[in-house]
């Protein structure tokens, strides 16, 4: 296994804003290039390791959520645009924010026992196990129980692995190298598209958006969803997540992911369900929908002049484009895993990476197409995928200069709050512009627990 892009190897840049990575992205959001110049970056060396330009990616990322939500500042007050600093100490602390979380003094709950790197066969498998609907269909397919998991994947190919899981509802993908991935048609298809997708869908004039906070409707889990909603929440807008009421999220990540939102259940197989559902969408500004291409659609989810934002792993198009998928799994078939893996064993990025840079990215695309929707009106959809922003890091992405400001200290950057689900360390904020936010105003409450109506109503 040693396929390695050309990106993985060191380049030299210069500038201000990290080059290369935040100019392409700001690019990809159809932003204009002379506002680059207002984003500058600095803080400590050494942060988010590895052999591909993470510590790159999550700059870029981040830097261009704030620059957009700053290009929206600067639209309320008439003035110019504010200037943006990138701080990488901030930065790696917020990339692992599910690490850096304590409730009441407790740390999360790590990856499930059943969820990595297993001997096939032929190669190595990734699972994905930490829901528990996923563990039973995993082991369904493997026709075993926990204790038999490591012999069953041992005496059966990587792919076979791969397609048997699938279709019992699980999650599982064979380790690919990069060459193997790009040979791949959902490699294929992820390599096509940038990592953004725009479109304009009709033309709707103009919203009025005046004298009232922007209404989120959030349909996302996990983390990349999730994180691009609390950071539109960190601005100011009114986040509703909703959820079925019998697929709880998991509690550390609802904590770690529900600043500044408040959380409802509805069940759309029901009627009257559907009719609140429908209301909320009506008075939305925003929908972010973290299920499969196509998953919704039968609900009616696009009104006109809304922004509509669209999540999903693997992207559109391809074989894999209704897959679940997760950012572990897309590591391992995009060839990442091997990339920071040994010749004895697949490896992985030093944080979930592409989950939190697509949900940074994700809030920036959203913000952008406000903007463009304020100028010249029209439905807007934005599209990303986990699968498209890994091949932005793997061949995207060249090396830029280290920070110089001391050693990395996680602590500058976490704060502690209590609120409903108790005493809570967390990460701060690593998006932010002058005179902006430092700082949800409001910790996560009890998952479910809000009525599914806006503020505003």
């Amino acid at each position: 296994m040693t396929d390695t892009p050309s990106s993985a190897v060191p380049g030299q840049a210069g500038g201000p804003a990290g080059p290369g990575g935040t100019e392409a992205l700001w690019a990809a959001l159809g932003g204009d290039p002379a506002l680059t110049a207002r984003v500058a970056h600095g803080g400590p060396p050494g942060v988010l390791p590895a052999r591909l330009p993470v510590r790159e990616l999550a700059r870029a990322a981040v830097a261009v959520c704030s620059l957009a939500a700053a290009e929206r500042a600067a639209r309320g007050t008439g003035g110019p645009v504010p200037a943006v600093r990138v701080d990488d100490g901030a930065v790696a602390t917020a990339f692992v924010s599910e690490r850096h979380l304590r409730v009441d003094g407790r740390a999360p709950v790590a990856f499930a026992p059943l969820s990595g790197y297993w001997r096939a066969a032929d190669g190595w498998v990734r699972t994905h196990a930490n829901y528990p609907h996923h563990r039973a269909a995993l082991l369904t397919a493997l026709d075993t129980d926990e204790s038999g998991m490591a012999a069953a994947l041992a005496e059966r190919p990587a792919r076979a692995v791969e397609e048997e899981v699938y279709a019992a509802g699980g999650l599982a993908v064979a380790v690919r190298t990069p060459g193997e991935w790009a040979a791949h048609p959902q490699g294929v298809a992820a390599g096509a598209l940038p990592p953004v997708v725009r479109e304009r869908l009709d033309d709707a004039p103009p919203p009025d958006r005046s004298g009232r906070p922007l209404r989120v409707l959030d349909l996302t889990r996990v983390i990349a969803g999730p994180v691009a909603t609390r950071t539109l929440a960190l601005f100011g807008a009114d986040v509703l997540r909703v959820d079925p009421p019998r697929l709880p999220e998991l509690p550390d990540q609802h904590a770690d992911t529900g600043f500044g939102k408040r959380s409802a259940t509805l069940d759309l197989a029901r009627a009257g369900d559907r009719r609140v559902f429908g209301e909320l969408l009506d008075r939305a500004d925003v929908l972010v929908t973290g299920y499969r291409p196509g998953a919704l659609e039968r609900f009616g989810l696009v009104r006109p002049g809304l922004v509509v934002a669209r999540l999903s792993a693997w992207g559109d198009g391809g074989p894999w484009d209704a897959r679940r998928g997760f950012d572990s799994l897309v590591q391992a078939a995009s060839g990442i895993a091997v990339l920071e893996g040994t010749p004895e064993r697949p490896g992985a990025l030093p944080a979930q990476a592409l989950d939190h840079a697509t949900g940074y990215l994700l809030a920036a695309a959203v913000l952008r197409a406000l903007t463009d929707q304020d100028d010249d009106g029209g439905t807007r959809l934005v599209r990303l995928a986990l699968a498209r922003t890994a091949h932005f890091l793997v061949h995207g992405l060249p090396r830029a200069p280290e920070g110089d400001e001391g050693r990395y200290e996680p602590g500058r950057w976490l704060a502690e709050r209590d609120g409903p689900l108790g005493r809570l360390r967390y990460a701060l904020p690593p998006v932010g512009y002058a005179g902006g936010p430092a700082d949800w105003a409001r910790p996560p409450g009890v998952w479910g627990a809000d009525a599914p109506v806006w503020r505003t109503d």
